[in-house]
């Protein structure tokens, strides 16, 4: 299996380019891509279930509490009492989400030498653990190459840049489109990220 590192991350590039011509636009815009490497295991997973429908900020906030009230782990997750996790500021819900997780005894060495696929299904079984979450985790804390996550809005929305089309592509069309970019759409879903994340600030700061 090949993982997303500096070295492939390049190649993957150099991929779409001759690939898809549209691409080789993308890149002028946005100039080399960056790995955002997330850790893997317990700690990972819980981090992108307390970002949740927040904001980055907020997100942050919560989980820097956590951390320094080592909250990261499954067993303080197990042993605290709602009142201390809702102290950080955990909902209700995702209180339950996080001592699902805790609770659900995931191998994540083995989970690491897994394909992609099998990594979404494990994650998926985990209440609070959608698919896009799980394919955040194999994407960014796996390095997996080839994840693509059709629900994303900022990917459809970089699609519909890309197509240069007025209406934002469904779920379904954005899979669709996305085929062609095997077995690399890991790289393609953090250049159309970019893509769209630098035309909206041009599109912002234009008076």
């Amino acid at each position: 299996m090949i993982f997303l590192n500096e070295k492939t991350l390049k190649e993957g590039s150099r991929w779409l380019r001759e690939t898809d011509p549209r691409f080789r636009d993308v890149f002028e815009i946005t100039g080399p891509l960056a790995m955002r490497q997330k850790p893997q295991g317990f700690s990972g997973l819980l981090s992108s279930i307390v970002s949740q429908q927040l904001s980055t900020a907020a997100a942050k906030t919560i989980w820097q509490r956590m951390i320094d009230l080592k909250l990261d782990t499954a067993d303080a997750i197990l042993e605290s009492d709602d009142q201390t996790l809702r102290g950080v500021g955990l909902s209700r819900q995702k209180i339950r989400y996080a001592r699902a997780l805790a609770d659900a005894d995931i191998d994540y060495e083995h989970l690491s030498s897994c394909d992609t696929q099998d990594v979404i299904n494990t994650l998926v079984g985990v209440t609070g653990i959608g698919h896009w979450t799980a394919q955040m985790y194999a994407l960014f804390a796996l390095g997996h190459r080839d994840v693509f996550a059709p629900n994303d809005l900022a990917l459809q929305e970089g699609l519909r840049l890309l197509t240069q089309n007025p209406v934002r592509p469904t779920p379904k069309q954005a899979a669709e489109l996305a085929e062609a970019w095997r077995p690399w759409r890991s790289v393609a879903s953090l250049a159309l990220w970019a893509f769209y994340s630098t035309l909206t600030t041009k599109a912002n700061k234009t008076p």
